[in-house]
């Protein structure tokens, strides 16, 4: 199933600059592949929105993959993010137009959740790369600040002219060095409240569900 999903997609993301993310693109995308309707149908239930979600898991695994090969061991955290964000935009570089829709059709209220919930699990995943373990309160503010500088980095990408991006790969640098503040942010935190992470944890206990 997983190779009918690829073929799809990968057809799929051809037409999308053409006919939009739509069940059109959808249909052209499995005849191209030479998959059956049927079974492109079967493959992603919920049509675009089951794409889409496919589309960004395997970025990421892929993501992932890459990061694998690389020795992140010899490099700073800093270095580690860097690279996470440089691979994630790379692997879809042929891909801009798409990329370039989606986000437009993320911005729909109705869509907003699900593609929040895809940045996240994008963002943490770099994250884990990385090397971080926290459970706490900083766990939630380091995914929070990479949600920022990757949205940010993404979209001046899209619009980037520069030989092979290096323009983009600038902004980066200069993005993840507000990442790279937390510490200073929970020091300034504590100076308001002199125990951040136990509020956190109190917090997290009321959201617990009941019974």
């Amino acid at each position: 199933m997983n190779e009918v999903r690829r073929k799809v997609v990968d057809a799929t993301l051809r037409r999308v600059p053409f006919e939009g993310w739509t069940d059109r693109a959808l249909s052209a995308g499995a005849r191209d592949a030479g998959v059956e309707l049927s079974a492109a149908r079967r493959a992603f239930p919920r049509g675009v929105a089951d794409i889409l979600a496919w589309w960004s898991a395997d970025s990421d695994r892929r993501m992932l993959a890459d990061l694998e090969r690389r020795d992140l061991a010899a490099m700073r955290v800093r270095e580690r993010i860097t690279a996470a964000v440089r691979v994630r935009l790379e692997l879809n570089r042929e891909h801009r137009e798409a990329v370039r829709l989606a986000l437009s059709r993320a911005a729909l209220p109705h869509h907003a959740p699900e593609a929040t919930r895809g940045a996240w699990r994008t963002v943490d995943a770099m994250w884990r790369a990385a090397g971080d373990t926290a459970t706490d309160f900083n766990f939630y503010t380091k995914r929070a600040l990479l949600c920022g500088v990757y949205a940010s980095t993404l979209l001046y990408w899209l619009d980037d002219g520069s030989e092979d991006f290096s323009a983009t790969w600038a902004f980066l640098d200069r993005r993840i060095a507000d990442v790279m503040r937390v510490p200073k942010v929970l020091g300034t935190l504590r100076k308001c409240m002199p125990d951040p992470e136990r509020a956190f944890r109190a917090f997290r206990s009321s959201r617990a569900p009941r019974g």
